[in-house]
């Protein structure tokens, strides 16, 4: 991938899902290596960066969800044009890890070896899931569930349901 791309999008929304997004046009997804599953640095007006993901929209474009929390962030809507910088997202998992699921690893090797087990987008639901909370108790209660749930149950069978599972 090349260290940084820089094109303009409008700010559009899927009617199937419940977010906005914005296009990455096939030329650009062809320097990003032709390929969808590709994490990136999404950095929007030079004012906002956060880490996304390219899905398939069709035609050789793809697209990267921008919540409802960022477009308000940026004072943008649906229709605004925008100047999209992308870079590599060379993270571990896409994400940062939460303070508290780290600090489960550093003191379960079980469960970070459970943990690395997963496939990539399992990792990053569930890092997803511990950050998505404001409270460090709720974060920390969270993270155990998951933890636990994920060291009970066989490898290669941790479906998001049986890890929610209370």
């Amino acid at each position: 991938m090349h260290p940084l791309i820089n094109y303009r999008a409008c700010i559009n929304k899927l009617p199937h899902l419940p977010g906005h997004y914005m296009e990455v046009p096939a030329k650009v997804i062809e320097q990003l290596g032709g390929k969808f599953k590709v994490r990136v640095l999404c950095t929007i007006n030079d004012k906002l960066t956060f880490q996304g993901g390219l899905v398939a929209l069709g035609g050789g474009s793809g697209y990267i969800s921008i919540n409802n929390k960022r477009l308000k962030q940026l004072g943008l809507q649906r229709g605004d044009e925008v100047q999209v910088k992308l870079e590599p997202d060379e993270s571990e998992f896409g994400m940062e890890t939460p303070e508290e699921l780290a600090e489960i690893f550093s003191q379960d090797d079980e469960a970070k070896r459970r943990f690395d087990l997963l496939p990539p987008g399992k990792q990053r639901y569930i890092l997803y899931y511990v950050a998505g909370v404001k409270n460090s108790q709720l974060r920390i209660d969270r993270a155990l569930l998951l933890i636990n749930n994920l060291k009970r149950l066989p490898i290669g069978k941790e479906s998001f349901r049986e890890l929610l599972k209370k």
